[in-house]
């Protein structure tokens, strides 16, 4: 795994092998980001279910002002941080060690406020809905902010994603792996 584009382009990233974590497939992350390339720079952003920090790693690598990871694992955390370290992006990265529920009232708390928020959870457990829903209620997004979630179960995720104040602005399918991009309904 590297780090596709930017000032750290070619940077090889640590990962953790577990079943637990799944990193985005470079051909997913690489059309991820062009596909939103204009919304990056000075961005603020949050990689939800952060893993080894790659996808919050490459936003900064191509402009973001900063990144803030939620991660759970103290092992992934302890990754995440070995990767900003090496990618000398320590300085413009906040690292959540909690769960996302806990780490989402945080930031609410604290009135963040993020440009774009990526959530990939873990696949079997069901909580990319759940977790739109308290970005939304605490509202994380900024006015024109975009959530981009991560899926091998679109239909089960956009069944509950049509019932909340979200809209869905595009969709693409890479294999197993789907991107839903939402943004806030007005």
């Amino acid at each position: 795994m590297r780090v596709i584009s930017g000032c750290a382009r070619g940077t090889k990233l640590s990962s953790i092998e577990s079943k637990d974590t799944r990193p985005t497939l470079d051909r997913v992350k690489e059309s991820l980001f062009n596909i939103i390339q204009n919304r990056i720079e000075d961005s603020v952003i949050l990689d939800l279910f952060a893993g080894s920090g790659a996808i919050g790693i490459e936003f900064i690598s191509r402009g973001a002002k900063k990144a803030y990871f939620c991660e759970n694992s103290h092992l992934a955390s302890e990754m995440i941080r070995k990767n900003l370290i090496r990618t000398h992006f320590i300085d413009k990265a906040e690292i959540i060690e909690k769960d996302y529920k806990k780490c989402l009232l945080e930031l609410g708390n604290k009135n963040i406020k993020f440009d774009t928020i990526f959530l990939d959870p873990p696949y079997k457990k069901d909580l990319s809905a759940t977790a739109v829903d308290l970005i939304i209620s605490l509202n994380l997004l900024k006015e024109d902010g975009l959530i981009i979630v991560e899926t091998d179960e679109e239909k089960r995720d956009l069944e509950k994603l049509e019932k909340m104040q979200v809209k869905v602005n595009d969709l693409r399918k890479y294999g197993r792996a789907c991107l839903i991009f939402l943004s806030r309904k007005e």
